[in-house]
C-alpha cells in the first residue's frame, strides 16, 4: 500500500499540469478582438517575456553557483547527499516554471476578457477566472510532482527502511525547499519593483500632473504598468505561493520523521506523518479542480458570489475529505516523547489552519475593502491634503496587525495543543490545501485589470470598461484576501520550518534561551533583518520610479503629436469626444500610438534586475553567516525575530498599501465628505492619488516580498542544519573540590 501510494501522488500533480494545459488552450482559442487590442496585448506579453527571460539568465547564475556548493556540501555530511543540489536544480526550475506558465497564459486570456466584456459579464469572468485557474492549478502540480516524484527516486536510492535513511531522504529534498524559496524571493522583488516603478510614474505623471487615466493611450508608461501587473502580481504572486506550498509540505514531512523514530505503527510503514502532507496536498489538487466548475456567474449576476462558491465550495469538500484522509492514515492515538498524539487531534490542527486563513483574509477585506470603515477614515483625511492621507493610511496599516496576529496567535496555541509542533506544522498545509482556487481567485485580479486596460487603451464604448471595472473591483477583493491567505501561511510555514530545523539542528531539546548573549544578539539581528529588507526594496522603487518618472515627462515635453493631445484634452476637459471639433479630433487621433512605451519597459526591466540582487542575496547570506559564525541557537534567535518583525511590518504594509489604493478608487465614483461630493481630479482625489503612490511600493514590493524573506531564510537555515548541529557533551567526571589544607600543600609543592 506503501509504495502505491507513493506512486499515486506524482500522477496527480501530473493530472493537474493536464488540467492546466486544457484550460491555457481553451484559453487560446477565444477571440481576442479587434487588430488594435492584439497589437496592445501582443505589446504587453513581450514585455513581459522579455523581463522574465532576463531575470531568469540572471538567476541561471545564482542556482548554478549555489547548486556547486550544496552538492560539495552535501557530499560531506553524514545527514545528507551531492543529490542536494539536484533538488534544488529541480525547486528552481519548478518555481521559474510555474510563474512562466500562469504569466504565458494571462498575458493572453487580459485581451480575450476584454472582448468577452464587448458582449457580456458572464463569458468575460470565465475567461479571466480560467486564465487565473492555469496560474493556480500549474503552482500545485508542479509541488506535488516535483516533491512526490523526488520522494519516490530517493525512496528506491535509499531503501527508506530505518529513520537514518529516511532522515538523509528529507533532508536532500529540503533543498527543493531552497530553490523553489529563492527563484520566489528574487521574482516577488524583481517583479515588484517594475510594477511599482511603472505604475508610480503612470500615476504621478499621467494622473496628478497631465490629468489623463493612467491607462490612457497617450501616457508612455501604461504598457510598462500593464506589463507590471503580469510579472510582479501574476508571476510573483504564483512564485510566492509555490515556495509557501513547498515549504509547508516539505517542513511537515521532516517533523514527521520523529513520529517514526518513536515506533509509530500503522499501516504505512511508520511513514504515515511523512506522507500526510503529500497525500492532502494531492487531494487538494482534486477539490480546487472540482471548484473550477462551482465558478459561473449569469448577466448581471454578482462576480464575488460566484468565485466565493468556487473558493469556499471546493474548501468545505476538502475539509470533509481530509476527516477520512487523516483518520485513515494516522493511528487513532500513538505516544510520542511522552505526549499522546491523536488521528483527532491532528485533524482539528488542520482545521484550525484552514479556519485561520479565512478570518485573516475577511480581517484583511474588512481593513482594506471599498466602502468599509478604515478606508473612509482615509477617504476623509484627504480632504485636507496629501500629508493627512498619508498619516491616516499609516495608521489604519499599523492597527490592522492585530487582529490578524491574534488569530495567527491563537491557531499556533490550538495547533501545538491538538498536535505539537507537527500540529503547527500540519495547519499550515491545511490553509494551503487549497491553494489551487485560491491562488486561481487570486490570479484572475491582475487579468481583469490589464482587461479594463486594454479596453480603455483600446477606446472600446464605455460599458465595456464598466464591465471590466466590475471584475476589476471584485479583483480588488480577492487579492486582499490572497494577500491574507499569503501572510497567514507565511507565518505558520515558517513556524513549521523553524520546527523542523530546531529538531534537525537538535536545539529542541532544551529549547533556546534568550537569556544567552548570543541567542539574544541573534534575535535583535532577525528583528531589525525585515526593516533592511524593506528599506532595500523601497529605495529600489524610489529609483526605479525617478527614472520612469523622468522618461515620461521628457516624452510630454519633446514629441509634438504627444503635447498638442494633451493640450487638446485640457481644453475640451469635461466634454464627450462627439463634442469636440474636428480640428481637435484630428490633432488627437495623430497622437495614437506615438508615445515611445519601450523605453518605458526598458527601464523599469533594468531597474528591476540591478536593484533586485542585493535584497535576495542578503535573505540568503544572512542565516548562513550567522549560523556558522554563531552556532544553531544564535540562528534559532535570528529566526525567531525576524519571523515575528517580518509577519508584522509585512501585514501593516499590505494592508495599508491596499486602504490606500481604495481610498483613490473611492474618488473615482464620487465621495461625499462635509457635505461635499468630490470626484476624480479634485484636490482630494490627488491628495488620495499621492496616498496610493506612497502605498503602491508596501502592498505590492516591501510587504509581499517579506513573507518569502522569513521563509527562505528558514529553509536555508533548515538546509544547513545538519552542518551545525548541536553536539551534546560527553559527561564529565565528577570532581570534587579540594580542603583548604589540600590547596596549601598543592600550592607549597610548585617550584
Amino acid at each position: 500500500m506503501t509504495e502505491t501510494l507513493i506512486m499515486i501522488i506524482p500522477l496527480i500533480g501530473i493530472i493537474s499540469l493536464l488540467f492546466t494545459f486544457i484550460n491555457s488552450s481553451w484559453v487560446a482559442k477565444q477571440d481576442p478582438g479587434t487588430e488594435k487590442m492584439v497589437k496592445i496585448a501582443d505589446s504587453i506579453a513581450r514585455g513581459a517575456l522579455a523581463f522574465l527571460r532576463a531575470e531568469y539568465r540572471i538567476l541561471a547564475i545564482f542556482v548554478l553557483v549555489v547548486s556547486v556548493l550544496l552538492g560539495f556540501s552535501g557530499s560531506q555530511e553524514p545527514t545528507s547527499h551531492a543529490l542536494v543540489a539536484v533538488s534544488f536544480i529541480i525547486g528552481a526550475f519548478c518555481s521559474a516554471l510555474a510563474g512562466f506558465i500562469g504569466m504565458n497564459v494571462a498575458t493572453k486570456a487580459n485581451v480575450r476578457t476584454t472582448q468577452a466584456a464587448r458582449t457580456g459579464l458572464g463569458k468575460a469572468l470565465k475567461i479571466a477566472f480560467t486564465g487565473g485557474a492555469v496560474m493556480g492549478l500549474g503552482v500545485v502540480g508542479l509541488g506535488v510532482l516535483g516533491i512526490g516524484t523526488l520522494f519516490l527516486v530517493y525512496s528506491n536510492i535509499w531503501k527508506n527502511t530505518n529513520v537514518q535513511e529516511l532522515t538523509i531522504i528529507i533532508n536532500v529534498i529540503t533543498g527543493f525547499s531552497f530553490g523553489a524559496s529563492s527563484i520566489a524571493l528574487f521574482a516577488r522583488v524583481g517583479g515588484g519593483i517594475y510594477t511599482k516603478a511603472a505604475d508610480v510614474g503612470a500615476d504621478l505623471v499621467g494622473k496628478v500632473e497631465a490629468g489623463i487615466p493612467e491607462d490612457h493611450p497617450l501616457n508612455p508608461a501604461t504598457i510598462a504598468d500593464n506589463v507590471g501587473d503580469n510579472v510582479g502580481d501574476v508571476a510573483g504572486m504564483g512564485a510566492d505561493l509555490f515556495e509557501s506550498y513547498v515549504g509547508a509540505i516539505v517542513g511537515t514531512m521532516v517533523l514527521g520523521i520523529g513520529f517514526l523514530a518513536g515506533g509509530i505503527q500503522d499501516n504505512f510503514k511508520g511513514l504515515s506523518a511523512v506522507l500526510l502532507p503529500l497525500v492532502l496536498s494531492a487531494v487538494g489538487i482534486l477539490t480546487s479542480i472540482l471548484g473550477t466548475f462551482m465558478v459561473n456567474v449569469k448577466e448581471g449576476g454578482n462576480p464575488q458570489k460566484a468565485l466565493n462558491i468556487g473558493e469556499f465550495g471546493s474548501s468545505a469538500i476538502m475539509l470533509v475529505l481530509s476527516y477520512f484522509i487523516i483518520t485513515w492514515m494516522l493511528p487513532a492515538s500513538w505516544t510520542f516523547e511522552g505526549v499522546n498524539y491523536t488521528s483527532l487531534g491532528i485533524f482539528l490542527a488542520t482545521i484550525i489552519g484552514l479556519v485561520a486563513g479565512v478570518l485573516i483574509g475577511i480581517i484583511t477585506e474588512q481593513y482594506t475593502g471599498t466602502g468599509t470603515g478604515p478606508v473612509k477614515s482615509i477617504v476623509r483625511q484627504s480632504s485636507t491634503g496629501p500629508a493627512t492621507n498619508v498619516i491616516a493610511g499609516l495608521g489604519v496599516g499599523m492597527r490592522s496587525t492585530a487582529l490578524p496576529i491574534l488569530v495567527i496567535a491563537f491557531s499556533i496555541i490550538g495547533a501545538y495543543y491538538f498536535g505539537g509542533l507537527y500540529g503547527i506544522a500540519i495547519a499550515a498545509v491545511g490553509m494551503l490545501s487549497n491553494t489551487g482556487i485560491q491562488l486561481a481567485v487570486d490570479a484572475y485580479g491582475p487579468i481583469s485589470d490589464n482587461a479594463g486596460g486594454i479596453a480603455e487603451m483600446s477606446d472600446l464604448p464605455k460599458e465595456v470598461r464598466s464591465r471590466t471595472d466590475k471584475l476589476d473591483a471584485v479583483g480588488n477583493t480577492t487579492a486582499a484576501i490572497g494577500k491574507g491567505f499569503a501572510i497567514g501561511s507565511a507565518a505558520l510555514t515558517a513556524l513549521a520550518l523553524f520546527s523542523a530545523f530546531s529538531v534537525t539542528s537538535g536545539i529542541s531539546a532544551d529549547g533556546i534561551n534568550v537569556a544567552k548573549p548570543l541567542v539574544m544578539a541573534g534575535l535583535f539581528i532577525g528583528g531589525m533583518l525585515p526593516f533592511l529588507f524593506s528599506a532595500m526594496a523601497m529605495d529600489a522603487v524610489g529609483n526605479a520610479a525617478k527614472s520612469m518618472i523622468d522618461e515620461v515627462r521628457r516624452q510630454f515635453n519633446t514629441i509634438p503629436a504627444l503635447k498638442a493631445a494633451l493640450e487638446v484634452m485640457r481644453k475640451n476637459e469635461g466634454k464627450e469626444m462627439e463634442e469636440w471639433s474636428a480640428e481637435d479630433k484630428a490633432t488627437f487621433d495623430k497622437a495614437d500610438g506615438v508615445a515611445e512605451y519601450e523605453k518605458c519597459v526598458e527601464i523599469s526591466t533594468q531597474a528591476s534586475l540591478r536593484q533586485m540582487i542585493v535584497p535576495g542575496l542578503l535573505a540568503v547570506a544572512a542565516p548562513v553567516i550567522i549560523g556558522f559564525l554563531g552556532g544553531a541557537e544564535m540562528l534559532g534567535g535570528l529566526l525567531a525575530g525576524v519571523t515575528v518583525t517580518g509577519v508584522l511590518m509585512a501585514i501593516f504594509q499590505s494592508n495599508a498599501g491596499g486602504a490606500w489604493d481604495n481610498a483613490k478608487k473611492m474618488f473615482e465614483e464620487g465621495v461625499e465628505i462635509d457635505g461635499k461630493t468630490y470626484y476624480k481630479k479634485s484636490e482630494p482625489h490627488k491628495a488620495a492619488v499621492v496616498g496610493d503612490t506612497v502605498g503602491d511600493p508596501f502592498k505590492d514590493t516591501s510587504g509581499p516580498s517579506l513573507n518569502i524573506l522569513l521563509k527562505l531564510m528558514s529553509v536555508v537555515a533548515l538546509v544547513i542544519a545538519p552542518y551545525i548541529a548541536v553536539k551534546k557533551p560527553a559527561k564529565k567526571a565528577e570532581v570534587k573540590p579540594l580542603k583548604s589544607t589540600e590547596w596549601v600543600a598543592k600550592i607549597s609543592s610548585v617550584k
